[in-house]
């Protein structure tokens, strides 16, 4: 965190960024807590959401969002293929069991374990110490992270093909095959919200594996090549850059995501989320239901378009603004800067 030379800063109980900064084991304690949190509004929402559905109204016009997900790929079906809940609610169950492992696990790491990992007796686990300023470090934990990425799309890419999704264009569940046409990837790179083909998405998270398994194996295994400079970024690397990099990533991924539940019908189905959108512009963008739906409802794809495009707005301000504090940018100076106007002006007027 920006400490702007002083080096006996203190933060208040807010800023929880401040209080792991330093401290790798309660880095890793407040994330599984985080990962805990997920999972239990996951599971919660999903039992929430099926207690009040109603099987005589489409699912797209009722709000929904969880069970609209799992409809997507393929979960809650029959044999036949005919939507009957099936499941539903045992995947609710196990992400609310999930979430108690995990809540145990950040437990564990914020009472029990070392403070800071490096402390710890496993030789493996001190090599996830954090060292912002080190570019061997950080590389080290991205690969991890990439790899775990990778391992996720390669599950849903399987899922898939074994057990099959939901095809709007057959309005059905049917096993896709991934096509892993880098031709297609290539040219679908900037109208991919365009995209009619289970197996071309199938293919382009197939790419993903391979591409973040493989870019996870080089930062494991390489290290620092030559001078560490600015360009490489010292004097800059620091847990606020990247954290501000982080918030960059999250907030563009959602308002993509925003963009394309607002009008892809393939891989958000007007079946389960409702109609497609149509973008407004008032003090802001947003989108509005292109169907009138009784007593003022909403769509789920309505709600879930507008929520991920205002939530990934203020994931890049937040970026902006831990970006500039990286770079030494002092925000306290505007506050003076401002009380300095405000008293010459009062000094004019005198």
């Amino acid at each position: 965190m920006q400490t702007y030379g002083n080096p006996d800063v203190t933060y208040g109980w807010w800023a929880g960024n401040a209080f792991v900064t330093n401290r790798s084991g309660r880095f890793i304690a407040s994330h599984a807590a985080h990962t805990g949190l997920i999972s239990l509004a996951a599971g919660a929402n999903t039992l929430f959401e099926f207690s009040r559905f109603d099987p005589s109204i489409p699912m797209g016009n009722q709000g929904l969002v969880s069970i609209p997900h799992l409809a997507a790929i393929g979960i809650g079906f029959d044999e036949a293929g005919v939507w009957t809940g099936a499941g539903v609610v045992t995947i609710a169950i196990l992400h609310l069991i999930l979430s108690m492992v995990y809540g145990a696990g950040g437990l564990l790491h914020a009472i029990k374990f070392p403070e800071k990992i490096e402390d710890s007796e496993v030789k493996q686990a001190q090599k996830f110490k954090l060292e912002w300023d080190n570019p061997d470090n950080q590389t080290f934990i991205l690969g991890h992270h990439l790899i775990f990425f990778g391992v996720a799309n390669i599950w849903f890419v399987e899922w898939a093909r074994v057990h099959g999704i939901y095809d709007p264009a057959v309005e059905a569940i049917r096993q896709v095959n991934y096509n892993l046409d880098l031709t297609q990837i290539w040219n679908h790179q900037f109208d991919f919200i365009q995209i009619d083909s289970l197996e071309d998405v199938m293919g382009g998270h197939a790419f993903l594996a391979f591409f973040q398994i493989g870019g996870g194996a080089f930062h494991i295994a390489t290290k620092q090549i030559g001078t560490y400079t600015k360009f490489k970024g010292a004097e800059l690397l620091s847990a606020e850059a990247i954290l501000s990099w982080s918030l960059a990533g999250i907030g563009w991924m959602a308002i993509i995501a925003a963009f394309w539940c607002a009008s892809n019908t393939t891989v958000y189905p007007e079946a389960w989320y409702g109609e497609t959108l149509q973008l407004k512009f008032g003090i802001a963008p947003y989108w509005i239901d292109t169907a009138i739906l009784a007593d003022g409802a909403h769509t789920g794809r309505a709600w879930l378009t507008n929520v991920h495009y205002y939530l990934g707005f203020f994931f890049i301000q937040g970026h902006l603004f831990h970006a500039l504090r990286a770079m030494g940018f002092d925000f306290k100076r505007i506050r003076k800067a401002l009380v300095n106007m405000d008293s010459a002006v009062v000094t004019l007027n005198d």
